[in-house]
């Protein structure tokens, strides 16, 4: 179950990274609401998780689910570039993430 606590933590980081970018500054209301209620929500869910994970892989694989996800909305939304090397590094995190999971003990 914390795995899961885990990938939803990582969910509302990006949530909160692609919220940053509609707030304007904080100048707007409803984003800037959103993205704060999303810092909320995400910290608070890493945190339960890392009652049982191990703080060295529970943190590096929340940062690296809101990478992944902050970059993928970023190329859908906000029609960022896309090229081989963006790719690659995504890939690259994703194995990151994927050796961390199977090397934990719990």
């Amino acid at each position: 179950m914390s795995w899961l606590i885990l990938v939803i933590a990582g969910l509302f980081e990006v949530g909160w990274a692609v919220g940053l970018k509609y707030t304007d500054g904080f100048s707007r209301f409803w984003p800037s609401l959103w993205t704060l209620l999303s810092m909320i929500v995400s910290i608070w869910l890493l945190s339960v998780a890392m009652k049982v994970l191990p703080v060295g892989t529970a943190y590096p694989i929340w940062v690296g689910v809101g990478a992944i996800g902050t970059v993928v909305l970023g190329i859908v939304l906000m029609g960022e570039a896309v090229n081989a090397l963006r790719l690659v590094s995504i890939l690259l995190i994703i194995v990151g993430i994927v050796g961390l999971k199977i090397s934990s003990v719990s």
